[in-house]
């Protein structure tokens, strides 16, 4: 929940003069919602796309402060983040209401990109497997394997967000290869296709590290994105031209 009209314009026009230009790379800005205008406006025609930060999983009626994915539409996104970790933990946002998002997105011609990721208390207690496998079996049980092909990933450990604490590469790409392979055994061409990303206090010192990894396909970026340089060096450490 960041940025006015005019800061926007600021760091909008300058993603367009950088990354707008970075060779190999897919990029998208997702803003807070009343900002969707604008971000169209502005990125219409550069080479980055759009997305919103949430999806209600109703259509319309009497849901007063939802949106909906055709209303997301109709502003030109193509993306919508669906499971974040603060709409887990501090929105209520269970397994099953974000299965349920997940399949609004699709519905509506949008590209989901489902979060998944544990607490410092599970990943201290041995369970980050279990706590993400479970997280994906939702998901799964409600829209098939099949739907991972119209989807994106990110991986978000949650005690690396906004904490200046970043999983090392290896430990980050441990539980990038378990979703592959959770995605694997159900259809293996669906898993070797699906874009897994990182999402945990990514910067422009350790992204290089990070996209190393076999199984990390790129990064959701939070608090760097508001950074249009810092932003773009990290994307060109996911340009093959680097």
């Amino acid at each position: 929940m960041n940025g006015n009209l005019a800061a926007n314009r600021v760091l909008l026009d300058e993603l367009v003069g950088t990354v707008g230009r970075i060779p190999g790379v897919k990029s998208a800005v997702c803003p807070p919602y009343p900002y969707l205008a604008q971000v169209q406006q502005v990125l219409s025609g550069s080479g980055i796309t759009w997305g919103a930060q949430d999806v209600s999983q109703f259509d319309s009626g009497a849901y007063t402060g939802e949106v909906s994915g055709a209303m997301l539409v109709d502003f030109g996104c193509r993306y919508v983040i669906v499971g974040h970790s603060e709409r887990r933990t501090l929105f209520g946002d269970t397994s099953e209401i974000v299965a349920e998002k997940y399949a609004a997105a699709l519905k509506s011609g949008l590209t989901p990109i489902l979060c998944v990721g544990e607490t410092l208390r599970e990943r201290e207690a041995g369970s980050t497997e279990a706590v993400v496998a479970a997280q994906l079996r939702a998901v799964l049980e409600r829209n098939g394997v099949q739907s991972f092909a119209h989807a994106v990933i990110a991986y978000e450990p949650v005690w690396a967000i906004g904490t200046g604490k970043t999983a090392t590469p290896e430990q980050a790409q441990a539980v990038h290869g378990f979703i592959r392979k959770s995605v694997a055994a159900k259809d293996v061409a669906v898993a070797e296709r699906v874009q897994v990303l990182y999402g945990g206090s990514v910067k422009a010192g350790n992204a290089p590290e990070l996209f190393a990894m076999p199984d990390i396909d790129g990064g959701l970026i939070g608090g760097a994105s508001l950074d249009a340089q810092e932003f773009a060096k990290i994307c060109k450490a996911a340009s093959p031209a680097g």
